[in-house]
């Protein structure tokens, strides 16, 4: 195969020798039935194999998965030897109940809080705070580090948040939140890699010096994808429309091409000196698993599964 150029000259191959110094980390969202709760396990045990520096795990709109949540990252805590990260909004719950929340999670032996404003409510066209609670994100965190010195992750946007006027407001953002108290920003998902080092060299200019780990995912379903990127503001490039093309019926052949373009994006992002990837796995091991195995992770010798 042909190598392949990153932003910075150099130049990598997709099947390159595996890398030694790749940090990886995984988003799970809490099931809802027993069935889902079962791929869920499968697939946290499975990607355990892989040692990731952390695990995290999602929180409903307006707190509606809180139960949920809290009870997947506590037998997380319990049952695996990973690293819970829960995910935490401000969207329709007052200070006191939102603090409530984190004091639950610190007495629970949680110490890493993805940090977020959260979506509009249900119905809502727009975020509208609540009139006890945290405003935005930047004042959920100062909140947090008031009960405890948790580990926090922030959200950023390669493409530009769907809600900020532009790029600087976005920014300045992202800025707020790591001067209250954010100590690395996970982004939105992106399929192309320039994107995503464009806006790191936005971050430096505008002081934002945190690492900007990239979030990456994997194409499990097209139609669902655009689903996705319409709400959060990710730009879907027409090429990946035309590799997915007419493998709606075809979930083997569909997840093969999920895995090489992935893979390569990973790669192209390696050399150009990413070393942390943050993965949605949207609870299934498969792709995210052979994603990892084809960037070079490999887990310690006799504890695989298959």
């Amino acid at each position: 195969m042909a190598p392949i150029n990153d932003p910075y000259g150099r130049a990598s191959s997709l099947f390159a020798e595996p890398v030694k110094d790749v940090n990886v980390s995984f988003e799970f969202f809490p099931p809802k039935t027993e069935k889902m709760e079962e791929t869920l396990w499968a697939s946290v045990k499975k990607l355990e194999e892989l040692n990731p520096s952390f695990v995290s795990v999602t929180y409903g709109a307006g707190g509606s998965t809180r139960e949920r949540t809290h009870k997947t990252v506590k037998r997380i805590l319990d049952e695996t030897s990973l690293k819970p990260a829960a995910h935490l909004t401000c969207v329709g719950a007052s200070k006191s109940e939102v603090d409530e929340v984190i004091q639950d999670y610190w007495d629970a032996g949680v110490r890493h809080i993805v940090a977020l404003r959260g979506d509009p409510e249900e119905g809502a066209d727009k975020y509208v705070p609540h009139p006890d609670g945290y405003q935005n994100a930047a004042d959920l965190i100062s909140g947090i580090k008031k009960i405890g010195d948790f580990d926090i992750s922030v959200g950023a946007y390669p493409e530009i948040h769907p809600d900020s006027p532009n790029l600087a407001a976005d920014l300045d953002n992202l800025k707020r939140k790591i001067d209250a108290g954010a100590t690395r920003a996970i982004t939105q998902f992106f399929f192309e890699a320039d994107s995503y080092f464009r806006f790191v060299d936005h971050c430096q200019s505008f002081g934002i010096d945190v690492p900007i780990v990239p979030g990456i995912l994997p194409v499990t379903n097209f139609k669902t994808l655009k689903n996705f990127a319409g709400a959060c503001g990710a730009n879907v490039p027409a090429w990946l429309g035309d590799i997915f093309e007419g493998l709606d019926d075809r979930p083997q052949t569909r997840n093969l091409v999920a895995a090489s373009v992935a893979s390569e994006m990973c790669r192209r992002l390696y050399a150009g000196g990413v070393r942390d990837f943050h993965f949605y796995t949207l609870n299934r091991a498969e792709l995210t698993y052979a994603i990892c195995h084809m960037l070079g992770l490999r887990p310690p010798v006799g504890s695989g599964t298959e």
